[in-house]
């Protein structure tokens, strides 16, 4: 909807559509916008890079675990053919964003947002099947410290409310016996474990990709795709350098 108004337009709508402190982000692709909160959590360039890695062929099916604001769905549903993009959220603020950001870029019948809990996944969507999942989970296990776990940005950024096991758990049990695609970013120095509990879920590794800030530098983040089922054979894709000197 805001992408076929001109400025103007566009911030009446967003002034009718805003909750106190939210804002209206231009995703820039194919006219799509997203509601955000700075003071709870705004997506990154993990996700973005993460829609890139992700492929999705025309008429697919397609589940984004721990979705937040919808970020992942509304780009994909802007990138691919695919034919459906549901999203799982459990905080109850997100999927309000997310629904309404749904709403701004008219995708009702392309990208559903569903209230619930990871952990739950395969229960609340039993007996479907999708044929790729994807996720940016929290890519932090320890919790020492936190004095607030329930804040929006630690349940981001920490296993508070699922892990990485949940979520392959979950995930093998909604993914067709043979071809179904889970994609996920994530931190390297979980990759041992990681690629592990996904071999444990028969999940196998297919394709990786570092991401790194500059080209002399460790990477920071890992683009990992994996099929159910599938032969053991995982391939190295070129690094992506995020930054010139």
């Amino acid at each position: 909807m805001v992408g076929n108004m001109n400025d103007r337009e566009a911030e009446e709508f967003a002034a009718k559509i805003l909750r106190p402190g939210e804002r209206l982000d231009d995703l820039q692709l194919s006219g799509y916008w997203i509601i955000q909160d700075p003071s709870r959590f705004c997506f990154g360039v993990d996700s973005v890079l993460l829609s890139d890695f992700i492929k999705v062929k025309p008429g697919e099916t397609v589940l984004d675990l721990g979705t937040g604001t919808g970020v992942i769905p509304i780009l994909l549903a802007g990138k691919s053919r695919g034919e459906k993009f549901t999203g799982l959220e459990i905080q109850a603020e997100s999927v309000d964003m997310a629904r309404r950001s749904v709403k701004v870029n008219a995708l009702e019948e392309r990208v559903s947002i569903i209230q619930g809990d990871v952990k739950e996944a395969a229960a609340i969507f039993k007996p479907a099947f999708f044929d790729v999942i994807t996720t940016n989970p929290p890519y932090m296990i320890n919790e020492h410290g936190l004095k607030n776990i329930g804040d929006a940005r630690t349940i981001a950024r920490h296993e508070v409310l699922c892990s990485l096991d949940d979520i392959l758990r979950e995930s093998a049990k909604l993914l067709p016996e043979s071809k179904g695609r889970f994609y996920m970013v994530h931190k390297p120095f979980r990759l041992a474990e990681i690629m592990t509990k996904m071999c444990e879920y028969k999940i196998e590794p297919k394709r990786i990709r570092f991401v790194h800030p500059y080209v002399d530098k460790e990477p920071t983040m890992v683009l990992i795709e994996g099929m159910k089922g599938g032969k053991s054979r995982v391939r190295v894709e070129p690094p992506i350098i995020l930054h010139n000197k």
